[in-house]
C-alpha cells in the first residue's frame, strides 16, 4: 500500500511507517510561539518543572499580534516574552519583524518534511513548503520546550486535485474558498488537505501558501504541498531525495478524493458570518463596503500587492470607504515603487478616500500615496 504526504513526513521522522488513526510521538524540528501565549507557555512550562529548553535554536517567539499593543495589559506580555527568551537563552526572537507565519518561511525556519508546531491555528501555513505544521494550545506547547516531542495521531489525508489554467481574475484565494464551502468550515476535522495537479505546480509558493494557511478554516489538521524547485528556491536548499519523495503515491489510500477544472474557479467572497459563506462576486456587485483590507498572514505577499495595485491603478479610493494595507513584513513592505506600480503612469492626486498603512517604509507609503488623503493617518 502507498503513502500520502503526511504519512511519509511521520515515517521519516520517527523511522516507523504508519496508517491513519495512529497515535505516534514524533520529534519536533521547529516550534513558533507568538506574543499572546508567550505568558501562558511559560507559565506552564516552570509548573511543569522543566529547568531548560530542549534545543533553543529551534524555538522561535515572535511578537505580531498584539503590535502595536492596544491596551496596557498587552506588554505584559512583551515584558514576559523576554525575561523568558534571555532566562532560557532562547536564540530567536522577533519584535515587530512582521506576521509570524510569514517570517517562519521567509527567515528559513521551516524546510520541507519538517515537523512544526506553533501557538496559533493557521500554522498549517507552512505545508506550502511541504512541512508538517499545526498549531497547538500553550501546555502542549511547553511540553515540547522541554522534551523535543509530541504525541500526534495519524490524520486521514483528502486528496485535492486541480488541473488546468486559472482564469486571469481567479488566485489561489478564491479556489482555497471555494474548497472550503464545498467543505463547509468542519469538513476536513483533524484531516490532512494534500494538494496536486498541474494548477498547483504553476503556483508560486506565496499562491500555495495561501491556500495552506486557510486549511484550517475547514478544520484541517494540516495542508501539504509536494517540495519542487520553486520550494528549493524559496527555502535556498538542494531538494533532497527524501523530500522529493514527498507526494502521495498513486495507490496510497484517502478518504476522499476531489477534483477541480481550474477554468471553472471563479472570483468568490467570504460573506458574514462565517468562512464557508461563499458566493461569487458577481452576485455581490453594488454592495456598499465601508473598509477594505489589505494584507494578514493570508494575503499580505507581494504578488497580492501587485494584485491590488493593478486594480487601483488610474482610480481612488471611494469617499467614506477606508483602505488599510498590511504587508505580511518588512521584506514585503521595502520593495521599490516600479516593483508594485509597474507601468501605472502619472500619478493620481484627486484623493476622497482614506488610506492606512501599517508598516513605517517609506518606500511602500510612497507606493501608496497617490490613493491617500488624510496623511495624519500615516
Amino acid at each position: 500500500m502507498g503513502e500520502t504526504i503526511i504519512e511519509k513526513i511521520i515515517r521519516h521522522n520517527t523511522g516507523k511507517a504508519v496508517k491513519p488513526g495512529d497515535i505516534v510521538t514524533v520529534n519536533v524540528d521547529r516550534v513558533m510561539i507568538h506574543d499572546i501565549f508567550i505568558p501562558f507557555v511559560a507559565e506552564k512550562f516552570e509548573e511543569m518543572g522543566f529547568q531548560k529548553l530542549w534545543d533553543p535554536d529551534k524555538v522561535v517567539l515572535i511578537y505580531d499580534h498584539l503590535v502595536p499593543a492596544s491596551q496596557v495589559d498587552d506588554t505584559r506580555h512583551f515584558h514576559v516574552g523576554n525575561t523568558f527568551a534571555e532566562k532560557y537563552g532562547m536564540k530567536h526572537v522577533h519584535r515587530s519583524d512582521g506576521i509570524c507565519h510569514q517570517l517562519m518561511t521567509e527567515a528559513l525556519y521551516v524546510k520541507p518534511g519538517n515537523i512544526v508546531f506553533g501557538t496559533d491555528s493557521h500554522t498549517t501555513t507552512y505545508g506550502c513548503v511541504g512541512a508538517f505544521s499545526s498549531g497547538i494550545g500553550y501546555t502542549e506547547m511547553a511540553s515540547i520546550l522541554g522534551t523535543g516531542t509530541m504525541w500526534i495521531k495519524v490524520p486521514q489525508t483528502i486528496k485535492v486535485v486541480i488541473e488546468g489554467k486559472l482564469p486571469s481574475n481567479v488566485t489561489s484565494k478564491d479556489i482555497i474558498l471555494t474548497l472550503i464551502g464545498d467543505l463547509r468550515a468542519d469538513g476536513a476535522t483533524y484531516q490532512a488537505l494534500e494538494f496536486s495537479g498541474d494548477t498547483v505546480k504553476n503556483m508560486s509558493v506565496a499562491s500555495r501558501m495561501t491556500m495552506s494557511n486557510m486549511a484550517i478554516e475547514a478544520g484541517a489538521k494540516c495542508a501539504l504541498f509536494t517540495p519542487d524547485e520553486k520550494t528549493a528556491e524559496y527555502c535556498q536548499i538542494e531538494l533532497t531525495d527524501a523530500e522529493r519523495s514527498l507526494v502521495g503515491d498513486p495507490d496510497a489510500e484517502y478518504v476522499r478524493t476531489i477534483h477541480y477544472n481550474a477554468e471553472d474557479f471563479v472570483p468568490v467572497l467570504a460573506c458574514p458570518s462565517q468562512v464557508d459563506n461563499i458566493h461569487p462576486v458577481s452576485e455581490l456587485i453594488g454592495t456598499s463596503i465601508d473598509q477594505v483590507f489589505i494584507g494578514s498572514c493570508t494575503n499580505g505577499r507581494l504578488e497580492d500587492l501587485q494584485r491590488a495595485a493593478a486594480v487601483l491603478k488610474g482610480k481612488k479610493v471611494a469617499p467614506f470607504t477606508k483602505l488599510i494595507v498590511t504587508p505580511a513584513s518588512p521584506v514585503t513592505a521595502l520593495i521599490q515603487p516600479q516593483d508594485l506600480r509597474a507601468g501605472s503612469g502619472r500619478r493620481n492626486t484627486s484623493h476622497t478616500g482614506r488610506i492606512w498603512c501599517h508598516d513605517h517604509s517609506p518606500k511602500l507609503r510612497s507606493v501608496l500615496r497617490p490613493y491617500w488623503r488624510y496623511s495624519d493617518r500615516w
